[in-house]
Formats: C-alpha cells, structure tokens, sequence
C-alpha cells in the first residue's frame, strides 16, 4: 500500500496506518484541546478508542462527542456546541461517515457565531456573514468511501422541524488536515461498503456529467469510477 501525501487543496495523509498521526495532524492545525466528534455506533468501537487513546498520550485531552444522528440535526449541532464550549475545546476531529463529519464541521463552524445556523445556507453570499475568525480548525477522519465530507467545504444538517435538509456552506469549514487511512473502512458491514462505494462512485459521475468543466476533477471523476468499478 502506498503512503503519500496530497494537497487539493487540503492536506491529506493517505496510508495505512496513519490515523498512528492524528495528533501530530491536531498540531499541524493549531488544535491543542480537540473535541473527537463522531456517531453513535462507531462511538465505543475499537477504532474511536484507540484514537483518542493517542490524542491522550500526547497531552491533548480525551474528549468525545457522539450525540449524531443518522441524519443530524440542529438538536445534535446545540448538544455538541455546549460540549465543545463547556469543554473549552479549540478544534474538532470529526470522525466517520458524512454524518460525524458534517457535524464535527459546523460544531467547528459555529463555536465562535452568534447568528443561528440557518442564516448560513448556502444562497447567495449568505456564507459571508460568518465571523471568520470565530470558526475553529478541523481535522478530519473519514471511515466511509462514499460522501467526500472530508474535502468539502459545506456541511448538510436537517430542520427538527420541518425536516428539510439544508446546506451549509463556508469556504472555512473545509478541514486543514485529513487522515484517510484505509484500515479504518475494513470492519465495515458488506451492505455498508457496498453502499458507500456506490456513493462515491455516484459523486464522480456527477463531477463528470457537470456543465462546469475543470480538468483535474474531471480526470478524477473517471479514474474514481474506474477504481470503484
């Protein structure tokens, strides 16, 4: 297996093994007392344990936040902002599928605002009322192939109320520094795997199929879709 470093643009640690990094990855971004944000169900496995297992050996703290639902929401987003304050945190780790990494983002995100999250959707320029220094830095751990949350610069969160799905988008919420170590994807269910996979192989059709051409994801885009295939 490879090992290699990326940068488009953000900074990537690819290889197996490397989430052994993820403190050194929480200093690379200025995070000293991080909060690991992840789900319910991959909140007690081996793999989360382990990770904060390194951060605790490192001085960082042992912090976790795991109140994520399948489809989060702005209920989920308070609960991890009060830990993230109450703890006095200065960074996230999200941690997992599009889930735990769409809700570690926007803790991140909204650590340091004081309008509500939907005065952030992605409209217009609606992304420039945030205050940008009020927005803490992220590290992120994908355990999933398919949503990509891990290089995206939005979150998806959904309305308690009316349960509508809205995007929330700042070009400060992308995360500075990604461990994507493979290992972690191996203790998936097969449906899971399966699913993801197809996820994924679905953001590259659409990268491919966009009107807005751009060669480097278009070059991506097929050799995504022939991996998964």
């Amino acid at each position: 297996m490879v090992s290699v470093n990326w940068s488009y643009p953000t900074s990537i640690r690819f290889g197996t093994g490397r989430i052994a990094e993820i403190a050194e990855a929480c200093l690379a971004a200025g995070i000293s007392r991080p909060l690991l944000v992840t789900d319910r169900g991959l909140a007690n496995l081996p793999m989360v344990q382990a990770t904060l297992d390194i951060l605790e050996s490192a001085g960082l703290g042992r912090a976790l936040f795991s109140e994520v639902d399948p489809n989060p929401t702005e209920v989920n987003l308070q609960a991890g902002l009060s830990t993230y304050l109450r703890g006095e945190h200065d960074g996230v780790v999200a941690f997992g599928g599009g889930s735990g990494l769409d809700l570690g983002k926007l803790i991140a995100f909204m650590s340091g605002q004081r309008r509500p999250i939907w005065d952030f959707e992605d409209i217009g320029d609606w992304w420039s009322r945030a205050d940008t220094g009020g927005i803490a830095p992220i590290v992120a751990v994908p355990t999933t192939a398919g949503t990509g949350a891990e290089v995206g610069r939005a979150g998806v969160l959904t309305n308690s109320q009316t349960h509508e799905k809205k995007i929330i988008f700042h070009p400060k919420i992308l995360p500075c520094q990604v461990i994507c170590d493979p290992e972690l994807t191996i203790t998936m269910p097969r449906a899971i795997t399966a699913g993801t996979g197809l996820d994924a192989f679905a953001h590259c059709l659409e990268a491919y199929c966009s009107p807005s051409y751009h060669p480097m994801s278009q070059g991506i885009a097929v050799e995504g879709m022939r991996l998964v295939k």
